[in-house]
Order: C-alpha cells, then structure tokens, then sequence
C-alpha cells in the first residue's frame, strides 16, 4: 500500500525512533509500504517516520540495489562529498549537503537476519540521508544552503 508521506512540521520527523524488537508480519507489511510508497514517489530512500512509524526501518532505492535495513547503524565512513539533496517530506526544496563518500553498515533484514554493507557516492549519500530519519534529523537541519525547486508545470 502507498502511505502518505508525513511532511516537515510533523512531530514524528523530529522523534528518535526506537528500535525494531519484533520481526513479525507486521514489520514485514511496514517494509513492503515503504517500498511501494518510495517507487510511487521516485524517491532514493524512504524512513519509517516518514509514513508517520516511529521505528528504527528504512529503505535505499539506488542504482546499487533494493536495501531494506532495520536497526542499522554506520560502523565507519571515509571520504567527504557535497551536493544536491532533496526529501519526500520536504517538498519543493533542495539543498547542499556535505557526506562521507564512503560508510560501511550494519543493520537486519525483515526475518531478523544481520548483514553489512558497504556505499560508496550517491549510495553512501542516500544511506547517511534515511539514518539520519532514524534520529530526528532532517537535510535542512545540516545543509550549507537550502534554496526553492522550480514549480513543475
């Protein structure tokens, strides 16, 4: 199902989420909602608190593959890189952001099982982007500049 996609000025963007405890359906129905939701929206990623859930679950849809990460944690990063980001919960702008160019990862599927990652560019970007959900933290919040899109005709 597509959910609706909770925009900034709602109080779930600004909670830290808690931890996924349960591995069950439910969760199971969460993650196959934010996998729907992000390829209607034409999104790289989507964070649990954004369809209004307070829980440590997100998903990266890059060039790279299809990640569902629950209860994930960046273990290290290299590099710098700035650019362009943007959010489903904050329509119509865009701003510059400076990332690690690389983060290693830890996190569990839907079944409960552990795996790591490694991403690199854009991937590492979109990763560090949907984490930061995780905790409260909007693009806005780090960017060196925020500026308006130009309304699509």
């Amino acid at each position: 199902m597509v959910r609706y996609v909770v925009q900034v000025g709602d109080e779930v963007l600004r909670t830290k989420c808690a931890e996924v405890k349960k591995f069950d359906a439910e969760l199971g129905k969460l993650m196959d909602d934010l996998k729907q939701t992000v390829r209607a929206e034409n999104g790289a990623g989507l964070a649990a608190p954004q369809v209004g859930v307070p829980l440590r679950a997100v998903v990266v849809d890059v060039e790279e593959g299809f990640f569902e990460m629950i209860n994930p944690v960046i273990l290290s990063s290299k590099g710098e890189q700035s650019g362009p980001e943007g959010c489903l919960s904050v329509k119509g702008k865009q701003g510059t952001v400076t990332r690690p160019y690389r983060v290693k990862a830890e996190y569990r599927d839907r079944f409960g099982r552990k795996h790591k990652l490694t991403a690199e560019g854009f991937f590492a970007r979109a990763v560090c982007h949907e984490l930061d959900h995780l905790d409260g933290i909007i693009y806005t919040d780090i960017a060196d500049e925020v500026y308006d899109l130009p309304e699509e005709d």
